[in-house]
């Protein structure tokens, strides 16, 4: 698919039916070529690192804010030790049901996270990416 906005994105949510969803309308739009969906966000460091390191990232990562074994922000203090292979086009958008002020200023506070999209994604909200 080379009508594709983007070459690859990552999933990250310990949640089947979001992943499900999200990479549904993902695949539906042609926002990307690749939707690479990890549910656990330990396997999504040991990912990072490697793809790091070979050159492989994806354009996009979209990250649950709400996991159980670590959250997204736990997931983005993990991040610190790789970030400088990180590319500056990386686009990290946390997502999460909750709208909860303390999250969303946590959000504006990380510089790794581009911003924050409610979910589940729309086609919409992929559009203004």
């Amino acid at each position: 698919m080379d009508n594709s906005k983007y070459k690859s994105v990552l999933l990250i949510d310990d949640s089947y039916v979001d992943n499900l969803i999200n990479s549904k309308i993902i695949e539906s739009i042609h926002f990307a070529d690749e939707v690479r969906v990890i549910n656990s966000p330990f396997e999504a460091i040991t990912y990072l690192e490697k793809a790091a390191k070979e050159g492989t990232l994806p354009d996009i990562i979209f990250l649950d804010i709400r996991m159980p074994a670590m959250n997204g922000f736990e997931f983005m203090n993990k991040l610190e030790p790789i970030k400088h292979l990180l590319p500056s086009n990386l686009k990290i958008y946390m997502l999460s049901s909750s709208l909860d002020p303390s999250d969303l200023k946590k959000v504006k506070e990380n510089n790794l996270v581009t911003n924050f999209i409610g979910k589940p994604l729309t086609a919409r909200a992929l559009e203004e990416i």
